[in-house]
């Protein structure tokens, strides 16, 4: 009868620890998962701030702006355009301008 009772009580230690260790790791998973879902969030923000981001610098009139400030561009006006009249020249055969180079 002793040595049962010492075998019944032996389980019911590795059984103890082995209820306290499940615990612990079960804790342990619930704050590794609750970091994981913080750090997805973040990541959710950042991409979502990147995309506004993205979208303000792809705009026209900020595009424009930069090129007047920065380029020093300027549209064009009628005055400032040149037009070039005449036909395009005929194209020349490979053949008849290496021809002069010798």
């Amino acid at each position: 009868m002793g040595r049962l009772s010492l075998l019944f009580a032996c389980l019911l230690m590795i059984s103890a620890l082995s209820l306290v260790t499940a615990r612990f790791q079960s804790r342990q998973l619930f704050v590794q998962a609750d970091r994981l879902e913080d750090k997805a969030r973040e990541l959710d923000t950042d991409w979502r701030r990147l995309q506004l981001e993205r979208a303000e610098l792809a705009r026209n009139a900020r595009i424009d702006g930069a090129a007047r400030k920065e380029l020093e561009m300027v549209s064009t006006t009628p005055d400032r355009t040149l037009y070039i009249k005449g036909q395009a020249p005929a194209a020349v055969e490979p053949a008849a301008s290496e021809g002069g180079r010798q």
